[in-house]
């Protein structure tokens, strides 16, 4: 299974203009190609290669391995935008996003990712420093901090390319590792059902709720301080909330880490599975009122899904996502369904039997029961894998958007 390990750099500061340098370079040379590959329609890696590799080489200093690098992120960068209409995530053919999205070339940022390999990348990792190539020649003792056990899953696992990466004037290191996977357990006991919500993020079927009251009193107040930044809309205030958003999204992504692996820790000690919600296509099923509709889109539920799938892929717990219908009417006692069974946001009171639990557990059981009766039919896990998404012009591993890449014409 592949992984993401980021190691952050400690560069000095000639060290970092060295950096600088060499990633304006190649995103200025990967800018060009762009164009070219929009001018003759040639999008696939070896055609584009014999059209730009030499002018790549000269017009950049860019050494042969780097040059051929920045070719194929071109590629790939199409390869996703060409994948993304298709899903139609920018928009249906004629829409304004569309067009925004077809009528220009591919377009990278001065400090967008670039790919190394181990030919212009080396790790002292005893030594906590990697030597890495850049225009001005190669830079030796480059000092890169990481955890103890980060240093051991970049020592036994590290396989394939490393991307450099600058956010927010911080540098970093995204090094790929083939880390192996657990068997796969095929007769688990049972299985944790996990119920997902808005006032309680998680909720398991053992009753236990993570990330709940206190959570949200954090999210408000959050939410508060946004809108008074974005009524202001004063250049600081545009700048404090860009610093609150990365500061949020960095608080989820920490909570969804630890809930995540506290839910596989749990399940791999009882010999269970994990049943989760199937969750896809919510927002466009679901209809809220106005003042829910920030509440409800405001936590990353998905985030939430792939950590979970791939812990558990790397310990080999199984996980069942099953069909969230009705789940928090149904009684997990009877089986009775009634919209009344639900008295309030943590109240379930069965109408036939007289059951009485929290709403959430309820609802947990409920998936839980859903998934034992999946996989006595013979469905097997359908954790998926980590995605391994193209990098977008700041580096990050997402697919890339409108407002970061402009493509030529919908016949990509």
């Amino acid at each position: 299974m592949k992984l993401v390990v980021q190691v952050k750099l400690l560069p000095t500061p000639v060290q970092a203009a060295a950096l600088e340098a060499t990633l304006h370079a190649c995103n200025e040379a990967a800018t060009w190609v762009s164009e070219v590959a929009f001018a003759y329609r040639e999008f696939k890696n070896f055609g584009l290669r014999r059209l730009t590799y030499e002018q790549v080489k000269s017009g950049w200093n860019l050494g042969a391995q780097a040059a051929q690098h920045t070719i194929k992120k071109t590629c790939d960068a199409y390869a996703t935008l060409r994948a993304n209409l298709k899903a139609g995530r920018l928009g249906r053919p004629g829409s304004a996003c569309y067009r925004r999205a077809t009528q220009k070339p591919v377009a990278f940022r001065p400090l967008g990712a670039q790919p190394y390999d181990d030919r212009m990348l080396s790790w002292q990792i005893a030594e906590r420093t990697v030597s890495i190539w850049t225009t001005g020649g190669r830079m030796k003792d480059v000092v890169f901090t990481a955890s103890p056990t980060q240093l051991a899953t970049l020592a036994l696992y590290r396989k394939g390319e490393s991307d450099l990466i600058c956010q927010n004037g911080m540098w970093f290191l995204n090094a790929t590792c083939e880390v192996p996977e657990a068997p796969l357990n095929t007769d688990p006991v049972d299985f944790l059902g996990i119920d997902l919500g808005i006032v309680n993020i998680a909720t398991t079927s053992d009753g236990e709720i993570m990330a709940g009251r206190e959570l949200n009193r954090i999210r408000a107040r959050e939410r508060s301080l946004r809108a008074k930044l974005q009524k202001k809309n004063t250049p600081s205030a545009r700048r404090r909330l860009n610093k609150r958003r990365c500061k949020e999204a960095r608080r989820a992504k920490d909570i969804n880490h630890k809930i995540a692996k506290h839910v596989v820790a749990e399940a791999e000690r009882t010999g269970r599975g994990i049943a989760l919600e199937d969750l896809t296509g919510i927002r466009e099923r679901v209809r809220l009122r106005k003042p829910q509709r920030a509440t409800h889109s405001s936590w990353a539920f998905a985030q939430l899904g792939q950590f979970i799938a791939y812990k558990a892929r790397k310990a080999g717990v199984p996980v069942v996502h099953v069909d969230p219908a009705y789940t928090s009417r149904t009684c997990a006692e009877c089986g009775h369904i009634d919209r009344a069974n639900r008295v309030s946001q943590a109240r379930f009171t069965c109408r036939s039997c007289g059951f009485v639990d929290h709403a959430d557990r309820n609802g947990s059981r409920n998936i839980r029961a859903r998934a034992q009766e999946l996989w006595r039919c013979g469905v097997e896990s359908t954790a998926p894998a980590p995605p391994l998404r193209p990098r977008d012009g700041a580096g990050r591993k997402r697919s890339i958007t409108a407002s970061d890449a402009r493509c030529a014409s919908p016949g990509l």
